[in-house]
């Protein structure tokens, strides 16, 4: 499928916020027919939805698809705003359950959320508290951003700084915080297969804010008593390592974040939970090595036929 001629967007008007105007879009497979199941997918962070061989997929597999550039992100991103910033990721809710709430009125099938690691994080925290969270059937996560990938002591570090920055200066930022090393191993202009808008998901990222921090850190800790209630498939690669700069270990690891820790945070989002590690797969699995990909959508689908047969 071709991003710009197989999907429609639609600019979805939210109520103005502590920065004014707000916007979010739904992007929409022109193959959706209304009458079957339906995917929405929630991108991480720096990120938003270009991965069209995703909705192709689900559609082969007799699903609608549909994506969301949420607030800051993407295709919804506004000259006033302050990139990918958010003060709580409650705030991400607005546009979720609008969302969910006309996919359900287009469709007569179920609808099933999937979220990519900020993303997979705020999908896990709606499934806890969005209102309308009851309507979604399953959730799956793919390499789901459930802590900081630091050791404790460089957390606890972080979070002292914050707090007292954040609190003074809204928009206290550092710059350069994130290796670039994951954006380099993804796109064709330098070691990997992907086109994507560099203005939207820059090589060397936007700005990490100190409150965003706090918030991100505000929602991994709630999940901590996380009861959803709905079957959960949290994927992740099979293995992992920090860089500073892109070296071979990129093309078949997880070097955003430690597959630890989505481990052993991700077993207790729910009781109807099913971990899954990809051999060799990237941070997000569906822009691993095609073989690599080809076996999660694989895996991700047999998972999502053995709900139904469940019932």
């Amino acid at each position: 499928m071709d991003l710009n001629k197989d999907y429609s967007s639609q600019t979805i008007q939210l109520k103005p916020d502590y920065e004014g105007e707000v916007t979010a879009t739904l992007i929409s497979s022109k193959f959706n027919r209304g009458n079957r199941k339906s995917v929405l997918y929630i991108h991480g962070y720096i990120d938003y939805f270009f991965q069209a061989h995703l909705g192709e997929e689900f559609n082969a597999h007799d699903f609608d698809f549909y994506a969301i550039d949420l607030r800051k992100y993407g295709r919804s991103l506004l000259k006033h705003q302050h990139p990918n910033y958010c003060k709580d990721i409650a705030e991400y809710f607005e546009e979720i359950s609008i969302t969910i709430r006309q996919i359900n009125e287009s469709s007569d099938g179920d609808i099933f959320l999937l979220g990519h690691s900020t993303g997979g994080l705020i999908a896990s925290n709606y499934m806890n508290y969005g209102q309308e969270k009851d309507l979604i059937k399953a959730l799956i996560l793919n390499s789901p951003f459930l802590d900081f990938n630091l050791t404790s002591i460089e957390k606890n570090l972080a979070l002292i700084i914050s707090k007292p920055i954040a609190g003074f200066f809204p928009y206290g930022k550092i710059s350069g915080a994130l290796s670039p090393a994951y954006a380099e191993s993804i796109h064709k202009d330098f070691h990997g297969e992907w086109n994507f808008n560099l203005d939207w998901k820059p090589i060397k990222g936007f700005p990490t804010y100190f409150k965003w921090i706090l918030a991100i850190r505000t929602a991994q800790n709630k999940l901590k008593e996380s009861n959803i209630k709905v079957p959960i498939l949290v994927m992740h690669s099979s293995s992992s390592a920090r860089l500073s700069k892109y070296s071979e270990k990129a093309t078949h690891q997880d070097i955003v974040l430690n597959i630890n820790d989505i481990k052993s945070r991700g077993v207790n989002l729910g009781d109807k939970m099913t971990m899954l590690a990809i051999e060799n797969g990237l941070h997000d699995l569906f822009l691993s090595a095609e073989n690599v990909r080809n076996k999660t959508f694989k895996q991700m689908f047999s998972w999502l036929k053995s709900i139904d047969h469940k019932e």
